[in-house]
């Protein structure tokens, strides 16, 4: 230890932690104006290259797809020498048979797409066509940058310097380690998508136990103020863009605190990926709050192995977040917008909230109920049919319910589901209608409230 400290206090130690944190909080924690909207820098960076290559960026992720599932049927049935003795190519293509099966579904779905053969309910612009066309395009540039440069928030020492200083926050309140701040504060700005990355690869690299991982994911992975303010105008409420906001925000630290308490979060145990131990948040006799972050951080920075390792390092969280989620994402998100779009199972699984709604006195609850569930499938849903409520309380109820439900399959649940999280689909159903219940609640006295001084 004393050679690590040693070691870690050097100035150029020094300028290898502050420097290549400076460029990562700016590239994913900085928020900036662009286009009119609050956004970070590596989501415009993304944007402008999916701007660039757009007219390919569907026969792209179909390619992508069909490399995953053809690859995964040849580790996974034929196991051949070549992939199960090259760890990064067994880790990539060699899966449980559910996870086989799940990727060659997504590369059927996307070569209906692409090719437009197949029927109408596969290939509807709300479902599999909005999967590939409009959120995997999305998707794909997101990764390859994310993936690159995730390495600037894990691998020289930003997170433990930050959650050293935060552990006294995060502990009592959220029962969470410091660092998990972090990625709550690059969903909020950034993207949900990002936030998910962000978890799966500490949970992975054996910071996050079972349980916080899930906890961090389910409850911390928000949606972006972009997709907020995209949602408040589906319901024709932008001039209620504030209060809404700090509605979200006031009803997202609740949750934060409650559902993490109950099942199924409560029962999640802490233990670690591949048995690691658990890490040492203890400040030693000696050292202030302050001096212990800025130690762990120099000793993390002073592990770190150089720009060819960095680039490695990145391919590899983009190559299995391409491999691993594109095809998941197009197979469960597509499923579930067909359910919901072509179905009445939504509708009918919501009939139970008429009641609730009743109690809470909300107007046109029969209307209302129906967009109570059909956020899991995807977020904007449920701001879509809200939008036909003449109600301005059910519509702002609404559109607050349906940002805090947060597990949406279309994207993020899809996205935790895929990427080696501890939570099953049935628990981030339960999650989500806890999530439902509590926002709705607390939505209504707010927004009562809010319209009354208004």
């Amino acid at each position: 230890m004393s050679s690590n400290v040693e070691k870690s206090r050097s100035k150029a130690n020094l300028a290898k932690f502050i420097i290549p944190s400076i460029i990562g909080i700016i590239l994913f924690m900085v928020p900036i104006k662009y286009d009119g909207q609050f956004t970070i820098p590596i989501k415009v960076v993304s944007d402008y290259i999916s701007s660039l290559i757009n007219s390919v960026l569907p026969q792209m992720c179909v390619i992508i797809i069909s490399i995953s599932a053809i690859g995964s049927i040849i580790a996974t049935i034929f196991k051949p020498k070549f992939m199960m003795n090259n760890q990064m190519l067994k880790d990539l293509f060699y899966l449980k048979p559910v996870w086989l099966i799940v990727r060659v579904i997504g590369m059927v779905l996307a070569i209906m797409v692409v090719s437009g053969i197949g029927p109408e309910h596969i290939l509807s612009g709300a479902t599999g066509t909005f999967i590939l066309n409009d959120l995997l395009t999305v998707l794909v540039i997101i990764f390859v940058f994310a993936g690159l440069l995730l390495p600037l928030l894990l691998d020289f020492g930003l997170l433990e310097y930050i959650g050293t200083l935060l552990v006294k926050i995060m502990r009592p309140i959220f029962k969470l380690p410091g660092r998990s701040a972090v990625d709550c504060i690059t969903s909020w700005l950034g993207d949900g998508t990002l936030g998910v990355m962000l978890t799966a690869k500490q949970y992975k690299d054996g910071y996050y136990s079972k349980r916080e991982a899930a906890v961090i994911a389910t409850t911390f992975s928000a949606v972006s103020i972009t997709f907020c303010l995209v949602v408040i105008e589906t319901v024709n409420m932008t001039n209620m863009f504030v209060p809404f906001y700090l509605s979200i925000c006031v009803i997202g630290f609740v949750i934060a605190v409650i559902v993490p308490r109950i099942p199924p979060l409560s029962l999640k145990k802490d233990e670690y990926y591949n048995d690691a131990e658990k890490p040492d948040e203890s400040i030693p006799s000696g050292h202030s709050t302050f001096s212990w972050a800025l130690e762990k951080a120099l000793i993390k920075s002073s592990s770190s192995k150089g720009t060819k390792q960095f680039i490695i390092n990145g391919s590899k969280n983009a190559l299995d977040m391409w491999l691993g989620v594109l095809p998941t994402v197009m197979a469960i998100g597509t499923i579930i917008l067909v359910i919901a779009e072509y179905t009445p199972v939504f509708s009918i699984l919501g009939k139970p909230f008429i009641p609730l709604l009743e109690l809470l006195k909300l107007p046109e609850p029969d209307i209302a109920s129906t967009c109570m569930l059909v956020g899991f499938g995807d977020m904007l849903t449920p701001a879509i049919i809200g939008s036909r409520i003449t109600s301005e309380l059910t519509r702002f109820v609404i559109a607050v319910v349906s940002v805090t439900q947060l597990i949406y399959m279309s994207e993020v649940g899809s996205l935790i589901i895929s990427s080696k999280l501890p939570v099953k689909l049935w628990e981030l159903f339960i999650i989500f209608i806890e999530r439902t219940i509590i926002s709705l609640v607390i939505a209504t006295m707010i927004g009562r409230f809010i319209l009354h001084l208004i």
